[in-house]
């Protein structure tokens, strides 16, 4: 039991307690020790009661309960509300606006149990009938229940990545054929994932017989064209049986979109699929440039393909800087100095430190004293790691007016300035758009993160107008991130090819909080790959000495 579920426990008593209507107190006492938990960076069960109870903000009482959990792996008395409360609450604290004296008020007043029921209710308009539901309240309910009704079932690509891999060795170990092959969503690279898709040459029978004795494979359905499971009570897996002669053909097919499928067989009607040994051949009938799977996305590909523009995508080795990094600072987990060795470990040239800046109180930002001392260590990393280089770098976030959170004199010690909305993010597109453009045009920022806020299968992020911001990008020479974080992705892959062709340059940047989280990369290399990006389209894959003469180009 680690101190992230002990702190979950810690949180959930919290909120059953406000939504019971129980010592409030208490349910404040609780979340913060859950805040400090979640904090910590030793792990609770290496410790004794004794030690626990004489962490700050812990004490006896705390400590008894926290070894009850590491004992048991539970806890009584939340263990008691949990009964008490209908399995419909669960889910409603999922729902982004509703806290839990919302939730009590929409159980116990409006008699309401679920997201459906609730659902119902907001079309009726009778949250509006109840004090603190405004609205727009209402309105906000209402999108956030739909959207995570439609994320139920999806999977953030790095979720099930290695899992798609593994599976397709599995099922050829278990048909003996090498000839099993991962296609659909995951061949493309999209963000998320709502089912694994496999094309085997086999028939349904034999397909079905096999896997009705393997425990892991939850038969869902048969519709003559597909056989769909559910793979170890999670993730759905759609196995699409063919025969030898169909096989290449069922591949393509099931690879490609449906826009993209439909677009190339009405172009190339002539193509001979059982003559195909793979997809190469198919594309050497057409008489086009290669379109690999990543790409078969659009309609608007095979032009790019007729006319051999298709250019030589960025790949993951082509990195040669981690930009966009976190240290214990502020909210990572490493020092300074381990992230670059970690980075020098690997292949890397430089390091671009980028720790919260001071209005990010919650994530420790920095203050200016901090940052004179930050720039002070890393003037000596730099003289010890030569010729490796760290950069001094803040993520500065972006006020509600639009202004950065430190001062000219401040920001002009940053070698490079990463400029980032993390709060207020419920607001209208004119509000982002006002925030974002000053920041943009403020002449120290360089970098403009995560442009969108979103966090993929739980938040949207707040809308905004793409080409008024790549324009002013591209006016202000401001880079724009692809934040390779697999739940922010963010800038989305489609207005890549836009941005390049204002010739704004992108930024594939890991927004690491630890070492391991530099392998965020190789998940925005594969959303860049979406849009075509190059090495020399990406400030990341600079060299050292093309990243130093970029800075100076740009100051």
């Amino acid at each position: 039991m680690n101190n992230k579920e002990i702190a979950h426990q810690f949180s959930l008593l919290s909120k059953l307690m406000d939504i019971h209507d129980e010592n409030n107190f208490k349910a404040k006492t609780y979340s913060v020790v859950a805040y400090k938990i979640s904090q910590l960076t030793v792990e609770l069960q290496t410790l004794s009661e004794e030690s626990i109870s004489k962490i700050n903000g812990i004490g006896e009482a705390i400590a008894q309960k926290i070894v009850e959990i590491l004992s048991t792996g539970k806890m009584k008395i939340l263990e008691d509300l949990i009964l008490k409360t209908p399995e419909g609450i669960f889910e409603m604290l999922k729902i982004k606006g509703l806290g839990p004296k919302k939730i009590s008020l929409i159980w116990k007043e409006m008699c309401i149990e679920n997201i459906g029921e609730l659902l119902y209710a907001c079309n009726e308009n009778r949250l509006l009938l109840y004090k603190g539901f405004g609205k727009k309240t209402q309105d906000n309910v209402i999108e956030s229940i739909e959207f995570y009704l439609r994320q139920q079932g999806s999977f953030l690509f790095a979720q099930v990545d290695q899992l798609a891999s593994d599976l397709e060795s599995f099922l050829q170990k278990s048909f003996s054929s090498e000839k099993i092959k991962l296609t659909g969503d995951i061949a493309r690279h999209t963000e998320t994932v709502d089912m694994l898709e496999y094309v085997i040459p086999f028939s349904e029978k034999v397909i079905i017989k096999k896997l009705e004795l393997l425990d892991e494979f939850e038969f869902l359905e048969n519709d003559n064209e597909s056989i769909l499971y559910k793979y170890n009570d999670g993730i759905k897996v759609k196995l699409h049986p063919t025969d030898e002669i169909h096989f290449v053909k069922k591949v393509f097919e099931t690879t490609g979109s449906a826009d993209f499928i439909t677009a190339f067989k009405k172009d190339f009607q002539n193509i001979n699929f059982q003559k195909a040994t793979n997809d190469t051949d198919i594309f050497k009938q057409a008489a086009i440039e290669y379109v690999p799977a990543f790409l078969r996305e659009n309609k608007s590909i095979i032009a790019v393909a007729a006319d051999n523009k298709i250019p030589e995508v960025i790949q993951p080795d082509d990195i040669k800087g981690i930009i966009h990094c976190h240290s214990n600072w502020s909210d990572g987990i490493n020092t300074i100095e381990q992230l670059a060795v970690a980075c020098m470990k690997n292949g890397k040239e430089y390091l671009v430190i980028s720790d919260h800046s001071k209005a990010a109180n919650y994530a420790h930002g920095l203050s200016e004293e901090q940052i004179i001392q930050q720039h002070q260590l890393i003037d000596e990393l730099n003289k010890k790691l030569y010729p490796f280089k760290v950069f001094k770098s803040i993520e500065s976030d972006i006020l509600s007016d639009g202004n950065l959170d430190y001062t000219d004199s401040v920001l002009s010690t940053f070698d490079l300035v990463i400029a980032s909305v993390h709060s207020n993010l419920k607001m209208n597109e004119q509000k982002a758009m006002m925030r974002l453009l000053k920041a943009i045009e403020n002449p120290f920022t360089t970098i403009l993160g995560h442009m969108t806020g979103r966090l993929l299968l739980s938040r949207k992020g707040y809308s905004v107008d793409y080409k008024k911001i790549i324009d002013a990008c591209a006016e202000n020479k401001v880079v724009i991130e692809i934040n390779a974080h697999p739940r922010r992705l963010d800038m989305r892959w489609q207005w890549i090819e836009y941005a390049l062709s204002k010739n704004v340059l992108l930024s594939i940047d890991p927004d690491a909080h630890s070492i391991g989280e530099f392998q965020n990369t190789r998940y925005g290399v594969l959303v860049a790959q979406k849009g075509m990006v190059t090495a020399k389209n990406n400030l990341s894959s600079f060299s050292l000495k093309e990243f130093e003469d970029y800075l100076t180009m740009i100051k």
